[in-house]
């Protein structure tokens, strides 16, 4: 499994060299929150679809 750093660079490599700061920025946010997400699924703190669909017909 690749370390939080060497999934940064990697995303950072693929953008292109007119890349700018707000691009890479865009790249760690995503990198966090995929990785804030796989750690909720992990520790059971997520629903499954059909609890979410209840969820949403209730608003």
């Amino acid at each position: 499994m690749e370390t939080i750093k060497q999934e940064a660079i990697k995303a950072i490599s693929k953008l292109p060299e007119s890349a700018n700061i707000d691009d890479i920025m865009y790249e760690l946010y995503v990198i966090d929150k995929v990785s804030m997400g796989r750690e909720a699924v992990e520790n059971g703190d997520s629903i499954s679809a059909e609890e979410l669909r209840r969820e949403i017909q209730s608003w």
